[in-house]
């Protein structure tokens, strides 16, 4: 016999497309063994109205049948839904927590403008870097309303120009494609410090606007210090240690030769000497242990070593590693500045890391604070996983 279709939600009126949920969740996210049953109108990619198994409106939500997570909560208001006012709303709220509240203009022309759920947009991250905005998606259905997003950003920001990224990762699991766009450049200050970005190549949208806080923290520390930088990528830390910092002497340590060369012409536009090592972290650092090299200002801030549940026990040991020999570099006395930035490497765990590096290393560490990405990087109150970036200050003895 054949099946027979699903009856609507009683309640459902209105254009979308329905999903029944078979479970609720305690976060934004849905995932496929929440979903019930499934208009036949609803397509990948499209905004739904979804309800609980009861039938009683639960919301609307970026639907993908084909993603892990097969709904993203973009509101609890069904009622009325119109998808120009909510995205023209929330981007307008984002945008006053940084220029209003936060007043980022101020002090920087680069920030995140939009932190996917922190903002109440999953699926979005927008980044900003003067005039330049960088859109990246995470969400078939987000990068379905690419356009319309732009439009409405450009009426906050008339003369800028967009930029779209997503991962090879984010266009397998979700199904899109984006085509290629023409090599985008630009100059940004951040506190004084001048970097040049690159929006269409290199990691995340080209620069780590999380860190500026931290890096202006750092620099406080770096007056007189030999510093040593990392995995410095383009030269976040181990500039601002040399131009505002006033540090005796920067060694930046990094292995993409692209972040070298970027860091390289960074350090020449703010007028500032920084020795540039293209290395691997790991056997550099082991090396310069061997020569007795130390530093007083160490900062270690590697890409994500966690990227998923299968990958946890060897990011894990590489967290321990590369700290132990961190610690092996530092000069009594020093400043140690390390970072994780893989949110499924908890507070807890990244602690217990660092706690038996220092054991392995023989060295005796005073954490004094701890911190996180910049203020501009909200997390969402439903959403603790999104606080990914830890940072631990030490003291090594």
């Amino acid at each position: 016999m054949p099946a027979i279709p699903s009856l609507p939600p009683a309640a459902h009126t209105g254009p979308l497309p329905w999903v029944r949920l078979r479970a609720a969740s305690a976060t934004p996210n849905l995932f496929k063994r929440m979903i019930g049953e499934v208009s036949p109108q609803a397509r990948p990619g499209d905004l739904v109205a979804v309800y609980d198994k009861a039938d009683a409106p639960y919301g609307v939500a970026l639907y993908n049948p084909r993603s892990l997570i097969t709904l993203r909560l973009l509101t609890r208001e069904l009622a009325g839904f119109d998808a120009e006012v909510f995205l023209k709303r929330r981007l307008a709220q984002a945008v006053e927590l940084r220029r209003g509240l936060l007043k980022l203009d101020d002090s920087s022309e680069a920030y995140r403008l939009v932190n996917d759920l922190g903002d109440g947009l999953p699926g979005l991250v927008v980044d900003r870097y003067g005039d330049a905005i960088a859109l990246e998606f995470y969400s078939l259905a987000m990068f379905r309303q690419a356009q319309r997003l732009e439009r409405l950003l450009a009426e906050q920001y008339p003369r800028a120009r967009f930029v779209r990224r997503a991962s090879e990762h984010t266009e397998s699991m979700e199904g899109f494609k984006i085509a290629a766009q023409s090599p985008t450049v630009t100059r940004v200050k951040e506190n004084g410090v001048l970097f040049e970005v690159d929006l269409c190549g290199g990691h995340k949208t080209g620069f780590f606007c999380d860190q500026r806080e931290n890096r202006l923290a750092a620099a406080g520390f770096a007056a007189g210090r030999r510093v040593l930088d990392i995995c410095s990528y383009t030269g976040g830390f181990g500039l601002y240690a040399a131009k505002i910092g006033g540090a005796a002497a920067v060694t930046c340590a990094e292995l993409d030769p692209e972040a070298c060369s970027r860091l390289e012409k960074n350090a020449r536009l703010n007028g500032v000497t920084v020795e540039t090592v293209c290395v691997d972290a790991f056997p550099y650092l082991r090396q310069m242990e061997a020569n007795h090299k130390t530093y007083d200002l160490v900062v270690l801030d590697p890409y994500k070593l966690i990227a998923s549940r299968e990958s946890y026990r060897l990011g894990r040991q590489k967290y321990l590693d590369l700290n132990r020999l961190a610690l092996g570099v530092a000069a009594e006395g020093a400043v140690f500045v390390t970072c994780s930035c893989s949110g499924m490497f908890s507070w807890d765990d990244f602690q217990a890391a660092v706690r038996t590096a220092a054991g392995s290393a023989r060295r005796r560490v005073q954490i004094f604070r701890k911190t996180g990405a910049g203020p501009d990087h909200p997390v969402a109150a439903d959403h603790p996983e999104g606080e990914y970036l830890k940072v631990l200050w030490c003291r090594v003895l």
